[in-house]
């Protein structure tokens, strides 16, 4: 006599299924976080020997051929031409040798760069039986003093984005594709202002630019989530963790938020080129600190991921259109979809909300 499939069985295949995404989000965010920030180590990190005399090109030779590839040493004729390198970001220190020798740094830029940086030249100061005189020519916001904050209103409003993609996109499966695309837009804005709410009243990481820190806001997390809402309808209950893959792995890892691409290993040095992580931190520290220089190449990247979205969206909306066209058998198929309706309402409702709970815990 049979007894049917055991309930039991089915239940724990089920469970077993759903704890796939946690181990990979484990696995992945391991692989990472212990892959780029586990043991920085300066890797053609430029820096400036101040001068122009023989003694100035035998300090910069020596220090170069010691590094063994750590650092790129070159030498400028003067300081003034040392600190705008600084300003422009294309050097992170710069020595100034003499009976009272003075090392510039820029900290707004990366304060683990000008640490690596001042450790190395406290030392060639040291060896000259000189004290070490050093002058921050871009420090950070009073509210902000390990330069570092950004970084984390990077994974404030990243979070915010990356978990409301499960909720529009399962929660919201039933809307026509630009009604959940006009919710993405409308949540990113409600992130941007949470994030600058952070940025300036609350937490004081910066003391003015607010405007650019939220337009800057916006635009990475209005990309975030129309990516994420256009990956929805190929990956379903998979989008966590694709979303975690694109926005939180490959992303903080690479944003220079903690260590620059000259402190970490090449893969997460060269996404920071062109991932939107990098695009906001980047662009926010030359927006507030740097007069904005190069700030049209980060809006760049931000605006490219942005339409690399509003592409997706358009493609997914296609994609279920054509899935929900009538076909010639659908009349012989009216009855069993009838029979089988409130079973799936009941799965896809029970998928929906395993998937929401899974981004928010994340």
């Amino acid at each position: 006599m049979s007894t049917g499939p055991n309930p039991t069985t089915g239940a724990l295949r089920h469970v077993l299924g759903h704890l796939l995404t946690p181990l990979l989000m484990c696995l992945g965010m391991g692989l990472a976080y212990l892959g780029a920030f586990h043991a920085p180590q300066p890797h053609d990190l430029r820096v400036d020997i101040v001068g122009s005399g023989p003694a100035t090109q035998v300090l910069a030779q020596t220090l170069h051929d010691k590094a063994d590839g750590a650092l790129d040493v070159r030498t400028v004729p003067d300081r003034a031409t040392a600190a705008t390198a600084l300003l422009h970001q294309d050097s992170y220190g710069a020595y100034v040798p003499g009976d009272h020798p003075e090392l510039l740094v820029a900290s707004a830029s990366s304060d683990t760069s000008a640490m690596a940086v001042e450790k190395v030249f406290t030392k060639v100061a040291a060896g000259q039986d000189a004290p070490l005189q050093v002058t921050d020519l871009a420090p950070t916001a009073s509210g902000d003093p390990t330069g570092q904050g950004v970084f984390f209103l990077l994974v404030a409003v990243s979070i915010g984005a990356y978990a409301s993609v499960a909720v529009i996109g399962a929660a919201g499966a039933a809307l026509p594709m630009r009604i959940r695309a006009l919710l993405a837009i409308g949540t990113a804005l409600v992130v941007s202002l949470i994030g600058t709410l952070f940025a300036g009243p609350v937490f004081h990481l910066v003391d003015h630019g607010l405007a650019g820190v939220w337009a800057l806001s916006w635009l990475y997390a209005a990309g975030i989530l129309l990516i994420g809402i256009g990956l929805h309808t190929y990956l379903r209950r998979w989008t966590t963790l694709g979303v975690m893959v694109l926005f939180v792995m490959l992303n903080f890892t690479s944003s220079g938020g903690i260590y620059r691409p000259e402190l970490q290993p090449g893969l997460f040095g060269s996404l920071h080129a062109f991932w939107n992580g990098a695009g906001l931190v980047e662009g926010i520290r030359s927006h507030v600190y740097f007069d904005g220089h190069a700030l049209g190449g980060h809006l760049l990247v931000l605006a490219l991921w942005l339409l690399a979205g509003i592409a997706l969206v358009t493609l997914a909306g296609r994609t279920e259109a054509a899935r929900n066209a009538p076909t010639t058998e659908a009349a012989t198929e009216k009855a069993t979809k009838e029979m089988t309706k409130q079973r799936t309402k009941e799965e896809g409702s029970e998928d929906a909300e395993e998937e929401m709970e899974e981004a928010v815990a994340v």
